[in-house]
């Protein structure tokens, strides 16, 4: 069985001290919240099942803008320390059967896909394991001589010395254990609750860019990052297909009905063309497939809209940042005949993402009497999407 893992991103800190009023989770970093940044990653990892955050009672209409679009657990509130926000954050999840979870810290934004891939692999063989770095500079320990006049006391060794960052992963039962008997005392991360614990924590690399937002320096830079980063350009590709069942009065291409003598198999509305388009759209920001978000066993999706899958697709695009630049699709069947619904297919599309109708192109072709389709069992539908990405996803 495979295993399961949750995202616990703590959110719930006071963080004025940059005068704006707001906590600085909530802060505006290129146009999006700076907690958005992480969640948003999280959301679309594909080593990831399920992200929760712990956030102040004050903050619910701030979170809810951070997470527009985005499928999430419901929000927990925290506590008073970080250390009690993630242990009433565990407690949530208690009885969930997730097997793996990954804390981070909400102020974190930057945090890359390849960090959390790190993370989750070592777990694997460690039942802890936290994003780090090696540190390279001379590290001076310091004595106060008089007020404001502060000395170095000695210089430490730096062999062996690294910089703890987030995401810091464990197993679950474990480290809830951990903080259950570590509360009411002070430590400074989960990593240091594990040990307590007796936990064996695994480092694996971290990344410069996972750089923690603390003082307004930080932000500035990190805006100013944000505003000197150059767009990339992901492309994305999609494949389904559909059997033809029993008789009936029609089928659903791009969200328009069109009639015909037989239904298309399927879960959902069965719509092969938006079915391939979400896949694409998933693809271009490797956030995995149609699967993963909406499981053909799942009862809720039952007769759902296909239009539904794409628009989520869409919102985990423009939640890394990016827009679509562009569609293209291929339906292959031998009927019905798509051509005299091709205007309507294309505005329909146009519609579901929310671009210009001038760029979605739409095709349709036969297989000359070949294969499945050719033999007039099915449908394929083929998707290609262009995204543009600002700042790159890395």
């Amino acid at each position: 069985m495979m295993s399961t893992c949750v995202a616990l991103i703590v959110a719930a800190g006071r963080g004025r001290r940059f005068g704006e009023g707001t906590p600085k989770q909530y802060l505006d970093i290129g146009g999006r919240p700076m907690l958005r940044h992480a969640l948003a990653t999280f959301a679309a990892h594909v080593g990831v099942n399920a992200v929760r955050v712990v956030i102040h009672s004050d903050d619910r209409e701030l979170y809810d803008i951070a997470a527009t679009g985005l499928n999430l657990l419901e929000p927990v509130t925290g506590g008073p320390t970080r250390q009690e926000s993630v242990r009433l954050g565990l407690e949530s999840l208690a009885g969930s059967a997730y097997d793996t979870v990954l804390i981070h810290d909400a102020a974190r934004p930057f945090v890359e896909a390849g960090t959390i891939t790190r993370v989750i692999t070592a777990l694997v063989k460690s039942p802890g394991a936290l994003a780090a770095l090696p540190v390279h500079d001379t590290i001076k320990r310091a004595r106060a001589v008089s007020d404001p006049v502060t000395c170095v006391a000695s210089t430490v060794e730096r062999t062996n010395l690294w910089q703890a960052q987030t995401p810091q992963g464990f197993h679950f039962s474990d480290i809830l254990a951990a903080h259950r008997a570590a509360a009411g005392e002070s430590l400074t991360d989960d990593a240091a609750v594990a040990e307590r614990a007796g936990l064996l924590v695994q480092l694996v690399e971290g990344s410069r860019e996972n750089c923690k937002i603390t003082t307004a320096a930080d932000l500035y830079r990190a805006r100013r990052r944000q505003s000197e980063a150059h767009a990339a350009v992901r492309i994305g590709s999609g494949f389904d297909v559909h059997a033809f069942g029993s008789t009936g009065t029609g089928i659903c291409l791009c969200g328009i009905p069109i009639p015909h003598d037989r239904t298309l198999v399927g879960h959902s509305d069965a719509d092969v063309a938006l079915h391939a388009l979400t896949d694409a759209l998933l693809g271009a920001v490797a956030a995995g497939d149609i699967g993963r978000f909406f499981p053909d066993y799942d009862p809720q999706w039952r007769g759902r809209e296909s239009a539904f899958f794409v628009r989520h697709a869409v919102s985990l695009v423009h939640a890394l940042g990016g827009e679509v630049m562009a569609v293209d699709i291929t339906i292959f069947c031998e009927s019905p005949k798509v051509g005299p619904y091709r205007l309507a297919m294309v505005t329909r599309l146009a519609e579901i993402l929310d671009i210009a109708v001038e760029r979605v192109s739409l095709k349709a072709t036969t297989t000359e009497g070949l294969g499945f389709a050719g033999r007039r069992e099915g449908i394929v539908a083929h998707a290609t999407v262009t995204v543009q990405i600002s700042p790159p996803v890395k």
